[in-house]
């Protein structure tokens, strides 16, 4: 541990998660050109800072620096779509980022004498730090880096972004770039927890998670894009972790664990839907029929992915999910339970419709186009990986994400 980067529980399991994921992407995309070669390391490398940083001034330089490099990558096809998104996702993240840095001048009003951004420093002197200004830091941070993460109100950027990037870097942003800033929000949440206002955190990430369920139920019925209807679904599940976090208790595990296999069932989807793109050259859902018609493996590895996203056994989402209803009924939450459970069963059905008419109606047009093995075997890899996280759950995996638990509560 240093004054600058440090590595626990908690961060370990982001930086494990992003290894794979990144794993992943680079054997799918392949050869690529030196520039894009370069600015994808500084991607990675902006997220790994991020993620081990021990100081939120630093971690906001980093967050800022992700934003930089992933909007070159965004605008990598150079089209009038892919040109838009970029600025979109430019612009809004920039405006978030200045309002976390807000955030983090009212944090140092709120320290008083303490004049540190050291999160250990600030975990030791919590109790000195005054209510009132942290409680609005906390506002200003959880919106400001919220919008990183794509949680609603603020997410905007976030659909246009994953349907016009190329699909390798939509894996990258969904299962990677939204866990790196919301590190930052629990990061925080736990100085929340220690100085007293834990209830303002909570009610604040009730509010957002929620929003961002149901932002995400009326856009997935509406939507005719597959790429845009993945990072939908992406807004909704980072609501669903977010709410596990503010529910607590059993629901904080549940919260860590949805983290990691949705993070590797996304990158598997979007890396597929590149394979989807390559095959029928559109993104809309009413103009793609017979995948499994045209490439068996593509076929299965959207209908196996759409299934395990939407929660359905034998997906460790089923797990994830289950602890939070078990803590909405230990809380007593029992119309927040209803809510959740019938926003996710419409998610579920929007999701579920599209994929198997997608996947299954009768296509009389053949197709030529032939897919390299590393087209197939990524997204097979970590599909298998997270399936094994439902009958594969060791103890020691278990001890560690419930060791992680301690630097959330």
């Amino acid at each position: 541990m240093t004054n600058y980067f440090f590595l626990d529980n908690l961060n370990l399991i982001f930086l494990i998660v992003m290894g794979i994921v990144s794993l992943a992407v680079i054997v799918y995309q392949g050869k690529q050109n030196l520039r894009y070669y370069a600015i994808f390391s500084a991607f990675i490398f902006s997220m790994i800072g991020a993620i081990l940083s021990n100081n939120l001034g630093l971690t906001w330089v980093f967050i800022e620096a992700t934003t930089l490099t992933s909007a070159y990558l965004i605008l990598h096809d150079k089209n009038k779509n892919s040109l838009e998104a970029a600025w979109k996702y430019t612009f809004l993240c920039s405006i978030g980022i200045s309002l976390a840095f807000v955030g983090i001048i009212l944090l140092l009003l709120a320290t008083g004498n303490i004049n540190s951004l050291n999160y250990q420093e600030l975990y030791t002197n919590a109790h000195l730090i005054n209510p009132f200004w942290l409680k609005l830091s906390f506002i200003f941070i959880v919106i400001g880096f919220g919008t990183k993460v794509g949680l609603a109100p603020v997410h905007s950027w976030l659909p246009d972004a994953h349907a016009e990037a190329p699909s390798a870097i939509s894996a990258m942003l969904s299962a990677t770039l939204l866990n790196s800033a919301f590190l930052v929000i629990l990061r925080f949440f736990k100085l929340m927890q220690l100085a007293g206002a834990g209830d303002c955190a909570k009610t604040l990430l009730y509010i957002m998670s929620i929003l961002s369920i149901f932002i995400a139920t009326i856009f997935i019925f509406k939507i005719n894009n597959y790429k845009r209807m993945l990072a939908y679904s992406s807004i909704e599940n980072m609501g669903i972790i977010s709410l596990g976090v503010a529910l607590g208790g059993v629901a904080t595990f549940g919260a860590l664990l949805h983290l990691i296999v949705h993070s590797f069932i996304k990158c598997a989807l979007f890396l597929t839907s590149g394979n989807i793109l390559k095959l029928y050259k559109t993104k809309e859902i009413p103009k793609i029929k017979g995948i499994i018609e045209q490439d068996n493996i593509t076929g299965w590895l959207w209908v196996i992915g759409a299934i395990l996203i939407v929660g359905i056994p034998p997906s460790p989402i089923f797990i994830s999910e289950f602890l939070m209803i078990k803590q909405m009924l230990i809380n007593q939450n029992y119309f927040l339970l209803l809510a959740f459970f019938i926003l996710l069963t419409f998610i579920a059905f929007g999701i579920m419709t599209s994929v198997i008419k997608m996947s299954f109606d009768t296509n009389n047009t053949p197709t030529v186009q032939k897919f390299s093995p590393n087209k197939y075997l990524p997204q097979i890899t970590i599909l298998i990986l997270a399936i094994c996280l439902s009958f594969c759950m060791t103890s020691g995996l278990y001890d560690f994400i419930k060791e992680a638990e301690k630097w959330i509560y």
